[in-house]
């Protein structure tokens, strides 16, 4: 396995640009298959690209919201003690790569946004606190823990199913979560990557030391809290006061928990924007000072950056995939080989194929969804089997798209080709268990 790591470590050194390099030429392989494929023209498959690139704008603020507000609740006082906290018990290489994939792991499972940046901040601390770790290993473990947000508790395609009025009611009504991400099946293939992956990454550990690269502890600044500033009489003015007043953070984080309790009071149901709204405010509230919590948001800014510039690119792209028809393509050219038992795996491999071109699980299922609802309709195939399985097929590549990775990568300092062959391997053996488990559920289902 450490062959094999370094193999694929030296490739994607070589070879790999990066990320915003392999957004661009995704976009023009796409066109190029949008051409050759569909038949569409270079004009127009230029025109789907500049129609969609702000098509997902909405979509693409929740995301890093999500992402930014999950960053900051991680990064309160309380949380980060916690955090410091494990790092310090961590003594061996071989754990501290276990307890950065379970953090990541569990973290991803609740929350993904929480869990993506949890992770990664995590590592970061073990790898200043453990001699001897590998640094790009440890984060890609971390990061590696990602793979689970899609069967856990935020994943997008099960909420979404689970909904009240959903796009696709009509045509499969309401799938409880009862049936998806709380179904023995996911339940046991959850539980199944906890478990396994943690070792699987700690045996990736190089063996050589001359192969292991130490975080230099120099790197890693923490800024010091901000302080009211005095006027030139010495006095701090009001407006400074406010500023770093306690009573302010507290109260309009306790006006958030009272608003939620009526929210849910009154029949509300959890979605990305009341997920933003709680960490949001739980950020606030746990800052308690409106001052510290706007100077850790700047270094939060830096972390989501990669995020709000290249999601338009994506976005581009799922443009083209949508007015050419090569979403729709992709998805029937994997239904016209399925049965009923089959359905869910065909489904899992085309949901992976098309999230390395647009990684977006809501928009992707927005149009990939009512192909595979139709299909699964028309053979008799598990609706809740086939349309989770997309959800998984995104979840799964996600371990080598470079877009999901970024912020992981903006808290370490690392590039992507430094994490990039580890997560080859991961790839590979996460596919065994998602496949797998699929195969299972589907002529379960059937």
């Amino acid at each position: 396995m450490n062959g094999l790591a370094n193999f694929f470590t030296r490739l994607v050194s070589r070879y790999m640009p990066d990320p915003l390099v392999i957004a661009i030429i995704l976009t023009l392989f796409t066109i190029l298959l949008a051409v050759v494929m569909e038949g569409t023209s270079p004009l127009d498959a230029t025109r789907y690209w500049g129609d969609g690139f702000w098509s997902l704008l909405a979509f693409s603020m929740q995301m890093t919201v999500i992402l930014l507000a999950g960053y900051m609740l991680a990064k309160t006082p309380l949380v980060d003690g916690a955090l410091n906290r494990i790092a310090s018990l961590v003594k061996t290489p071989f754990a501290a790569v276990v307890v950065a994939t379970l953090v990541g792991g569990i973290g991803s499972w609740l929350n993904w946004g929480f869990g993506l940046v949890i992770g990664g901040i995590v590592a970061q601390k073990l790898a200043v606190n453990v001699k001897g770790l590998h640094y790009p290993l440890v984060i890609a473990a971390a990061y590696s823990g990602f793979a689970l947000y899609g069967i856990g508790l935020s994943g997008s395609v099960p909420l979404l199913l689970a909904t009240e009025g959903h796009f696709l009611q009509e045509q499969v009504g309401i799938i409880p979560l009862g049936e998806t991400i709380f179904s023995p099946i996911l339940l046991t293939t959850s539980l199944l990557v906890i478990v396994t992956l943690p070792f699987f990454n700690a045996w990736l550990h190089p063996k050589d030391p001359s192969g292991i690269v130490e975080i230099d502890p120099a790197t890693v600044a923490k800024p010091a809290p901000p302080k009211p500033q005095s006027d030139q009489e010495g006095k701090i003015p009001l407006a400074e006061r406010l500023n770093h007043s306690r009573v302010v953070g507290i109260a309009i984080g306790m006006l958030s928990l009272v608003y939620l309790g009526l929210y849910f009071a009154d029949g509300g149901s959890l979605n990305l924007n009341t997920v933003n709204f709680a960490f949001l405010f739980f950020g606030i509230l746990l800052f308690a000072s409106p001052a510290n919590y706007l100077a850790a948001l700047q270094d939060g800014v830096r972390v989501v950056s990669g995020i709000i510039i290249q999601y338009p690119f994506y976005a581009g792209i799922m443009g083209i995939l949508v007015g050419s028809g090569l979403i729709v393509t992709f998805a029937n050219a994997f239904v016209d080989i399925s049965t009923p038992q089959t359905m869910p795996i065909w489904s899992f491999i085309s949901g992976g194929i098309i999230n390395l071109l647009a990684p977006s699980g809501g928009g992707q299922w927005a149009v990939q969804g009512p192909v595979m609802v139709e299909a699964a309709n028309a053979i008799g195939a598990s609706q809740a089997a086939t349309a989770v399985a997309v959800q998984i097929g995104d979840q799964w590549t996600n371990m080598v798209q470079p877009f999901w990775i970024l912020p992981v990568l903006a808290i370490s300092g690392l590039k992507l080709r430094d994490v990039m062959g580890y997560m080859v391997l991961i790839l590979m053996y996460l596919g065994l268990i998602f496949g797998g488990a699929i195969l299972i559920w589907g002529h379960m289902a059937a």
